[in-house]
C-alpha cells in the first residue's frame, strides 16, 4: 500500500513539473504589470449627498474620475480580466461613499442569495486600511443581490474576522451594461487617526463567479506573502475627524421549553416559560480604543455544537459560537504554536472564550431516587472589552467577564422540602493583550496576562477546584524580505492555587500524570497548593515564493495548566516540526494550481526520552474544470504513548499509516459533491481506522441552498482504556478491543427572501456504539511485540455478571473474585436541530424567532444493529426550545 501511494505522488508530482514545463502562458497574452503603488485621489462632497439607490445619478459624482484597470489575481495573476470594473469615492463629515460600474453580460451576471456573510455569486469588495498601519483593514462586501458581508482583517490579511458586523449601506442595480453598487459607510465603524490630513490603503476585489475569476484594483503577485501591505493608497481626505461611536441594543427575550412530564418530579412537569432583558453596547471611548459591553447575555439563537462521543482521553476543541466573544477576537488570540506543519499541538490557546459560561463543574452526590435540577450552563452576569490600534502601532485588548454562582436543587419523593447546592462558584475571567508595531511595521513585540478567580471560601464541596489561575506570556516576530521571511517566537507561564486537593488532582489528571511511575523527574506531592509551568515555541520561515517552509521547537513543561481560561491538550513535551511546501499557481495542462507539502515531526518527554516520530506528504490541486482534489499519506514510524495507561508508564504503540483524501466537485454548479475519506491502519493490525464523508449541496434557485451531509466512522483499537486497578500492590492497567462506529446525519437549509431575511435550519442525528471484548492487562508495556505487550484473560479467569452490569476476574482462578470492574460499551444516540428566522428590520436591529429541538437516549440494548437503534432515537421524547428575541440599535 505505502507503495503504491509513493508512486502515485511520485508520478503526479513529476507529471506535473513536465506539463508545467511545455504549457506556460504566451507572454503576449499578458498585459504590461506595474507594481507600484496606485493612489486614487478623492473628493469632500459639496452640496448634496448621494442618495443610495445603486444609480448614482446625483452631481456630486461627476466632481470625482473613475477608476478601473484590474488585473486578475486568479486564475491567471497579471492577465487581463474577463470584465472591466471602475469605481467612484466620495466623502463627507460623517460618510464616504464608493460607486461600482462592474461591466459584463447581464445574462450572465449570478445572482446567488445568502445571509450576511454569505459571499455567494458575482460580489466587489472594498478594504480600507484607514489605520494605515499595513497590517489591519476594514472589509465591505457587495454581491450583486445586494448581500452584505463585512469582515476585520488584521495580522496583514491572515485573519479575517466574519464575525464584526458594522452598520452600512448599499443598494445594487442591473442594466444593459452589467450591474452597479453604491455604498454609504459611516465614519463612525471605521478607526483612524485624529489628523488633518489622511492617507489611507485602498483595494477593491472583484470576483466573476461563472469564471471563479478575482480581480484586484491594486495588482498582487500571487505568490508573495501579505495583503494589506500590498494596497494601494487613497488620497484628499481632509478636514475629517474621528467619530466616537456609540451603539445601545437592548434586548427583549421570550422562551418556552417544552419537556416530557414526570410524575413525582417536581422540575419535570413537562413545560417552563421565562422573559428576559438584557443589553449589549458598543462606546468608542478614544478614536483608537472602542468598549464592547454586554449585560446578561443570550445566545438563543446560536447554532448548537456537533455531537461527539470521544474515548481516547483527550479533550475536544469547540468552535466559539457566541457573537460577543466572536467578534474582535483575534486580539486575543495567543495560540502558543501556530504551526504550518499542524500537530498535536496546534490548538493550544492561552485563552478559550468557551471556559466562560461553560456547564457547572459540581454535580451533587444524593440518593439515587433524588430528583435534580441541574443548570445546563453558568449564567454570565456581564461582560466588557476594550480593543482597538493606536496610531503608533500599539494593539490594545483588554477583557473582563463575571459569571454567577450556579445552584442545583435536589428533592426527595414525597417530601415538599428542596435542598440547594452550590455547583459553580462566582468566578471571575480576566484578559489583557498588548502589540506594539515598529521597524516600519515589519516587526512585532507583544504580551498577555490572564487570571480566573473563584470565590470558593464557603463551598468545601468545590474544593476540587483550583481557587485561582494565572498565565502570561511574551512574544515576537520580525519579518523581512517584503515581510516573504520571519522569524517569530513566544515564552509561556502558568501559576495556579488551590487547596491541596485540588491541585493533587492537577497534577493527577490525564494531561499532566505526575503519578507516572517510569518519570523520576515528576512525582506527586499531594501538600502542594500551587502549580508553576512554562511553554514556548521558536520558529524560522518563509512564505513567498514558489518554495515556501516552516521549522520550529515547542515545548510545554509538566506543570503548565492553562485549562482554567485557555485550552491544552498534553503537556510534557518537546517537539521538533519542519514543513515545507511547493507552490505552482500558474495555470497549467489541466491545473489551475497545484501545491505538495511535507511535513515532519520529532518529540521527546521533558525527561529526555524519543518517543514521538512522524512524516507526513501531501498534494493539493485546482483543476481547470474547477473541480479540486488531495491526497496525502501519515507514517507513525515510532510512537511511545504516555497518556494510553492513564496515570501508568510508557505504552509502546505501533506504526501506523493514514492515508486521506478529498474530492470537491465544481462549486459553481447548482448541485455539489464534497467527498472526503480517511484510513488509519497500523502495521501490526493493533489499530484500524476509517472515515468517510459526504456533503451534497443543492441550490435550485438563487434564494435556497440545501445540503445533507452523511458520515460514518469505524474505529477499532485492541488496547483500548477500560480501568486501571489496585491488586496485590500492584496496578493492573485494564485493556479492551473496542470495535466503536460512528453515524451521523447533518442537514442544513438555507433561504434568503431578502438580504436582511433569512431562514436556515440545522439538523444532525448522531449514533455511536462502542463494544469492547479479549479483555487484557498489561505485561510488558515496551515490548516491541504486540502480543507480548499483554496478558488476555482467558474465559476461565473472567466472567460477565449480568445482573449488575459487571466483570469479575480470577487471575489465579481459585474461585475467588480478585477483582471486578464496569461494562464499558455504549450506545449514545441524540437528535439536535435549530430553525432560526432572522429579520434585520432597520439595519443593526433584528428580530429572532427560534426553535431547537434536542432528543437523546442512551439505551442498553442487545440488538445494536442500525434500524434499531435509529428507532430507539426517534422514538425518545423531544426537548423544545421555542424562543422569540427583540433587538433594538440605538446608533449615535
Amino acid at each position: 500500500m505505502k507503495r503504491n501511494l509513493l508512486f502515485f505522488f511520485l508520478t503526479l508530482f513529476f507529471s506535473s513539473f513536465i506539463t508545467h514545463a511545455q504549457t506556460d502562458i504566451p507572454t503576449d497574452t499578458l498585459p504590461k504589470i506595474s507594481e507600484e503603488k496606485r493612489i486614487y485621489t478623492t473628493k469632500r462632497i459639496e452640496g448634496q449627498s448621494p442618495i443610495i439607490d445603486g444609480k448614482f445619478d446625483e452631481a456630486c459624482w461627476e466632481t470625482v474620475e473613475w477608476t478601473g484597470d484590474y488585473l486578475q489575481w486568479k486564475p491567471y495573476n497579471g492577465k487581463a480580466p474577463t470584465a472591466e470594473t471602475r469605481f467612484k469615492v466620495l466623502y463627507d463629515d460623517k460618510y464616504i461613499y464608493f460607486a461600482y460600474r462592474c461591466f459584463d453580460d447581464p445574462k450572465k451576471i449570478v445572482r446567488r442569495m445568502s445571509r450576511r456573510d454569505g459571499f455567494e455569486g458575482d460580489w466587489v469588495e472594498i478594504n480600507i486600511d484607514s489605520y494605515f498601519d499595513k497590517q489591519t483593514a476594514f472589509s465591505f462586501t457587495i454581491s450583486v443581490s445586494g448581500v452584505k458581508g463585512d469582515e476585520a482583517v488584521t495580522n496583514n490579511g491572515n485573519n479575517w474576522d466574519g464575525s464584526w458586523d458594522p452598520i452600512w449601506y448599499t443598494k445594487t442595480a442591473i442594466d444593459d451594461k452589467g450591474w452597479t453598487a453604491e455604498v454609504k459607510i459611516p465614519l463612525s465603524q471605521l478607526r483612524f487617526a485624529n489628523k488633518e490630513v489622511q492617507v489611507w490603503g485602498l483595494q477593491s476585489t472583484r470576483r466573476v463567479f461563472r469564471a471563479e475569476e478575482r480581480s484586484t484594483w491594486q495588482y498582487l503577485p500571487l505568490n508573495e506573502s501579505g495583503w494589506v501591505h500590498r494596497f494601494g493608497e487613497l488620497h484628499g481626505l481632509v478636514g475629517i475627524k474621528p467619530q466616537k461611536q456609540i451603539e445601545l441594543e437592548p434586548y427583549v427575550l421570550a422562551q418556552t421549553e417544552t419537556f416530557e412530564k414526570e410524575e413525582g418530579n417536581p422540575f419535570a412537569t413537562g413545560s417552563d416559560s421565562d422573559i428576559d432583558v438584557g443589553l449589549n453596547g458598543k462606546i468608542g471611548v478614544t478614536s483608537d480604543l472602542t468598549l464592547d459591553f454586554t449585560i446578561n447575555p443570550d445566545f438563543g439563537q446560536v447554532e448548537a455544537d456537533p455531537s461527539v462521543v470521544n474515548i481516547d482521553g483527550f479533550a475536544v476543541f469547540f468552535q466559539e459560537r457566541r457573537p460577543f466573544f466572536i467578534e474582535g477576537r483575534n486580539i486575543f488570540d495567543y495560540q502558543l504554536t501556530r504551526a504550518e506543519a499542524g500537530g498535536p499541538y496546534s490548538s493550544d490557546n492561552i485563552f478559550y472564550s468557551r471556559r466562560i459560561g461553560r456547564s457547572p463543574h459540581h454535580y451533587p452526590d444524593v440518593d439515587d431516587d433524588a430528583y435534580i435540577n441541574q443548570p445546563v450552563q453558568t449564567s454570565i452576569i456581564g461582560a466588557a472589552k476594550l480593543s482597538g490600534k493606536t496610531k503608533k502601532g500599539l494593539s490594545i485588548g483588554i477583557l473582563e467577564s463575571v459569571t454567577a454562582k450556579e445552584e442545583a436543587t435536589v428533592a426527595m419523593p414525597n417530601d415538599d422540602e428542596h435542598t440547594k447546592t452550590v455547583v459553580e462558584p462566582l468566578t471571575n475571567y480576566f484578559v489583557a493583550r498588548v502589540a506594539q508595531d515598529f521597524n516600519n511595521r515589519n516587526s512585532q513585540i507583544g504580551g498577555i496576562f490572564t487570571a480566573v478567580n473563584r470565590s470558593l471560601d464557603k463551598y468545601p464541596d468545590l474544593n476540587f477546584l483550583r481557587k485561582s489561575a494565572y498565565s502570561g506570556g511574551l512574544d515576537f516576530i520580525h519579518r523581512w524580505k517584503d515581510q516573504s521571511r520571519y522569524i517569530s517566537g513566544n515564552i509561556v507561564a502558568s501559576h495556579v492555587t488551590g487547596s491541596a486537593e485540588a491541585i493533587e488532582e492537577t497534577q493527577n489528571a490525564f494531561i499532566h500524570n505526575f503519578q507516572r511511575p517510569d518519570a523520576e523527574y515528576i512525582e506527586v506531592t499531594p501538600t502542594r497548593t500551587s502549580l508553576t509551568g512554562t511553554a514556548g515555541t521558536l520558529k524560522l520561515g518563509k512564505l513567498g515564493g514558489k518554495v515556501v517552509y516552516e521549522g520550529g521547537l515547542t515545548w510545554r513543561s509538566p506543570e503548565l495548566e492553562l485549562n482554567d481560561i485557555g485550552f491544552l491538550q498534553n503537556s510534557d513535551y518537546f517537539n521538533h516540526f519542519f514543513w515545507a511546501g511547493y507552490r505552482i499557481t500558474e495555470p497549467f495542462g489541466i491545473f489551475y494550481d497545484i501545491r505538495f507539502n511535507y511535513n515532519h515531526w520529532f518529540g521527546w518527554d521533558m525527561g529526555g526520552v524519543f518517543n514521538y516520530q512522524a512524516n507526513n506528504v501531501n498534494a493539493h490541486a485546482n483543476f481547470k474544470n474547477f473541480w479540486s482534489a488531495g491526497t496525502g499519506f501519515y507514517l507513525g514510524n515510532y510512537w511511545k504513548s504516555d497518556r494510553q495507561l492513564r496515570g501508568g508508564p510508557y505504552l509502546q504503540m505501533s506504526p501506523n499509516v493514514n492515508w486521506w483524501g478529498y474530492i470537491n466537485t465544481n462549486q459553481r454548479k447548482k448541485l455539489q459533491l464534497n467527498l472526503e475519506w480517511n484510513r488509519n491502519t497500523a502495521y501490526d493490525g493493533s489499530s484500524d481506522n476509517t472515515g468517510v464523508s459526504l456533503n451534497l449541496n443543492y441550490q435550485p434557485i438563487h434564494a435556497l441552498k440545501m445540503s445533507i451531509g452523511p458520515s460514518y466512522s469505524k474505529n477499532m483499537l485492541i488496547t483500548q482504556y477500560v480501568d486501571n486497578i489496585d491488586f496485590e500492590e500492584e496496578v493492573r492497567y485494564i485493556r479492551a478491543k473496542v470495535n466503536q462506529e460512528t453515524y451521523s446525519l447533518t442537514t442544513r437549509m438555507d433561504y434568503t427572501i431578502r438580504p436582511n431575511l433569512t431562514l436556515q435550519f440545522w439538523g444532525q442525528p448522531f449514533i455511536s456504539k462502542g463494544e469492547y471484548s479479549e479483555f487484557k492487562r498489561i505485561t510488558d508495556n515496551l515490548a516491541k511485540d504486540l502480543n507480548d505487550r499483554f496478558h488476555t484473560y482467558s474465559t476461565a479467569e473472567i466472567n460477565f455478571n449480568t445482573e449488575d452490569e459487571e466483570y469479575l476476574v480470577d487471575e489465579n482462578q481459585d474461585g475467588i473474585t480478585d477483582y471486578t470492574f464496569g461494562n464499558p460499551d455504549f450506545n449514545y444516540l441524540q437528535f439536535r436541530s435549530n430553525f432560526v428566522a432572522r429579520w434585520e428590520y432597520i439595519p443593526g436591529s433584528t428580530l429572532f424567532l427560534v426553535w431547537s429541538q434536542n432528543r437523546g437516549d442512551t439505551p442498553i440494548l442487545k440488538d445494536r444493529r442500525f434500524r434499531k437503534l435509529t428507532g430507539n432515537l426517534f422514538d425518545s421524547s423531544a426537548h423544545n426550545t421555542f424562543l422569540l428575541k427583540y433587538t433594538y440599535r440605538f446608533l449615535k
